[in-house]
């Protein structure tokens, strides 16, 4: 299972630099950078509300689910 993170494109689309966001948000550059590069482990709810609400976007639009291959089910052939 891979949670990717998609704030680069997601700032793009607002024409907004990763400082301008940290300042509205009111966390550091260095944690929202530790989010961007995917590398955090963890985010709380109220960040990701406060994200949302500061880039008008929705949750999926920053956070995506991608299924690894060893995630698949197995099927078994038709006997």
């Amino acid at each position: 299972m891979t949670i990717r993170v998609n704030l680069d494109r997601v700032l793009l689309d607002r024409r907004m630099s990763l400082t301008e966001l940290a300042e509205r948000v009111g966390i550091t550059l260095a944690n929202l950078s530790i989010l961007k590069t995917g590398k955090a482990r963890a985010v709380r709810f109220s960040t990701l509300e406060a994200l949302c609400r500061e880039l008008e976007c929705q949750p999926a639009d920053i956070l995506v689910y991608e299924a690894d291959n060893d995630d698949l089910p197995i099927t078994k052939a038709a006997e």
